[in-house]
């Protein structure tokens, strides 16, 4: 039974979800409300799961003066910080927008700024000209570089123009291929998981 009723119950909400988005019967679309509805309240209840043991793990590295202790005071700290002003006076306070301004964006833009220099050695390494392939992306990619540069436009206008062309015909195929590839995916995922294929969800082997 602690198999069985998962599956049952899955499979259950999945017909209810797919009868509903295709044709519009009252009863069943107060049904899927209600499924809708309690998927909310377990989400926040995972959410507060995933906060508490987010605590007792880093409480332990700080008892236990573990390699990096001091940064699990710092996001203990924040976390409790920006949690109580959010809670307390909520996300359009002065006091949360202070912290969101001056502390999440900061950080959030040194990210950015990290990952530029990853995208920098990834396209350094895929720009290098060892197949046809890569000779073709080499030549696109500078073509399109070039042709959203100020100093571009200024060398030559047609640079403009191509950059266009290759971003609206050969990158929006590209982007329409994996948007496909991947709905079919999640199709084909989501049909598993209803008819009892795929039982990853019950968590461990």
């Amino acid at each position: 039974m602690r198999r069985e009723v998962p599956i049952v119950v899955t499979f259950l909400a999945g017909i209810l979800f797919l009868i509903d988005y295709f044709i519009k019967i009252p009863v069943i679309s107060g049904v899927v409300g209600e499924f809708e509805t309690w998927a909310v309240v377990i989400a926040a209840f995972a959410l507060g799961l995933g906060a508490a043991n987010l605590i007792r793990i880093h409480l332990q590295k700080i008892i236990k003066k573990a390699d990096g202790w001091y940064n699990s005071v710092l996001l203990l700290a924040c976390m409790l910080i920006v949690g109580v002003s959010g809670i307390g006076w909520g996300q359009q306070s002065s006091v949360y927008e202070f912290f969101f301004d001056n502390l999440f964006v900061p950080i959030n833009g040194t990210m950015f700024a990290l990952l530029a220099f990853y995208l920098a050695s990834a396209s350094y390494r895929a720009f290098r000209i060892r197949t046809p392939e890569a000779t073709v992306l080499l030549i696109a990619a500078t073509i399109v570089m070039i042709g959203n540069t100020t100093l571009g436009q200024a060398i030559w206008g047609g640079f403009s123009k191509y950059s266009g062309w290759i971003m609206g015909v050969f990158n929006t195929a590209g982007m329409r291929g994996i948007m496909i590839g991947a709905s079919l995916g999640a199709i084909v995922t989501s049909l598993r998981i209803i008819f009892g294929i795929d039982r990853s969800y019950f968590g461990g082997q």
